[in-house]
């Protein structure tokens, strides 16, 4: 049993790897396959949920902190008015 998890869970990094783009599915991954695995031994399908989980977080964390500098920026710009 052990080592289908692990089959399974190298699998599910190895293919989460070549993405570049996927910021957090590799953490959730991991994290979703341990839940799944207490929790009834869904290793896999918490992997895949933890991943999807993952990514989603932190596209919402770049997003907050694009929109943070980005009002930092213009902050920058804007004139001080002397009284």
């Amino acid at each position: 049993m052990k080592k289908i998890i692990m089959v399974a869970l190298g699998s599910v990094l190895l293919a989460s790897a070549g993405a570049a783009s996927a910021e957090g599915c590799l953490k959730g991954a991991v994290v979703g396959g341990v839940a799944g695995h207490y929790a009834g031994h869904h290793a896999v399908v918490g992997a895949v949920g933890g991943c999807v989980v993952g990514r989603h977080l932190a596209k919402e964390k770049r997003k907050q902190a694009d929109a943070q500098a980005q009002a930092q920026q213009q902050a920058q710009m804007q004139p001080t008015v002397a009284r």
